[in-house]
Order: C-alpha cells, then structure tokens, then sequence
C-alpha cells in the first residue's frame, strides 16, 4: 500500500476509479488465501495510522484524514525472482479464487466507513499515482515480514 495525494486507474482509456489523498493498496491473493486474511487486511489497512498530525509524527488514519482509498488486484506482486529470470506465479490464487476475495476485501474497507474505489480484475490497467512521503507499507495477512 501506498499513502497518496491523488491515485487513478484506467482500463482502456477510462478511469475506472480515483482518489484524492488516500492509499493506494495493490491487492495481491495467494491460492492458500481465505476470508480470514480479507478480514484482518481490511481491518489492519484501514486502522493503520500512517498519515502525519501537527506535530509531524505519523499518528492519523485515513478516517481520521477523511481518506478514500483505491484497490487494485495485482497477481504480479506474487511473483518469485529467487530462481531463473523469469518470476513463477506458482503462489497466486487462480482468478475464480481471487476475485471473490478482492471483491470481498472492497467490501470490508468500506465497512469500516472508508470510501474505495477500484479498478477491474483481470484487466490490463494504468495506475497513476502521487506517492506522498514517499510511504510504501507492506502488509501481508501472514505476517511473514
């Protein structure tokens, strides 16, 4: 996930979502992912607190910024690099897997009161974005970094 100004993805030449100051969170599913992780990444996401108050220590949320925040699927970020020159994507969830587990994920946040927009799974997308900070957080479900 990424704190940003601003964020837009476009499908074809039309914007399919876009946000002013928020996150942008690139969604990725592994094939061992359930409605556990949905949860608990919704729940973490939308609680962490990397916005700036006056004093300029990272202490708000992005409810407490009114933040909207922009989700895109991104099997890619599953990719394995550790051996040869070609990453496997052995570890992504197949899409009839994953999408229900995005969708369910938008579902989530805006349960917890945050405006999402998105873009749209399985499709070649542009995502533009104005990285604030820069502040690029990983957050994995697994709690392996």
């Amino acid at each position: 996930m990424q704190r940003v100004s601003r964020a837009q993805v476009s499908v074809a030449g039309e914007v399919t979502g876009e946000i002013g100051s928020g996150y942008l969170v690139l969604l990725g599913v592994t094939a061992e992912d359930g409605q556990d992780d949905v949860i608990y990444l919704a729940a973490k996401i939308a609680g962490l607190r990397i916005f700036e108050d006056e004093a300029g220590k990272m202490n708000l949320s992005l409810a407490d910024v009114g933040g909207a925040m922009l989700v895109v699927s991104q099997f890619t970020l599953l990719g394995d690099c550790r051996k040869g020159r070609r990453p496997s994507f052995i570890a992504a969830a197949r899409p009839e897997i994953a999408n229900p587990l995005y969708e369910s994920f938008v579902a989530e946040v805006r349960g917890h009161g945050i405006e999402v927009a998105t873009g749209r799974f399985q499709e070649q997308m542009q995502v533009e974005l104005v990285n604030e900070g820069p502040v690029t957080i990983l957050v994995d479900s697994r709690k392996e970094f």
